[in-house]
């Protein structure tokens, strides 16, 4: 399965835990480029950074 996301740029909310997380990192696996957003800003930069350097963007889907 390894490569079949090359180069795809694939939003994952939720990111810093649960699901979301194991989402970030099987992206990340298949070689697309992940974009994190979640509430917890230290978590979710913390995982990111293991990632080799996604993209971290604190964000609360509930909020418009």
């Amino acid at each position: 399965m390894a490569g079949r996301l090359d180069g795809k740029v694939v939003l994952v909310t939720g990111a810093s835990s649960g699901i979301g997380e194991a989402t970030a990192r099987l992206v990340a696996e298949q070689g697309a480029l992940p974009v994190l957003a979640a509430r917890r800003t230290d978590r979710l930069e913390a995982i990111a950074n293991g990632l080799g350097g996604a993209l971290a963007i604190p964000a609360d889907v509930r909020d418009r």
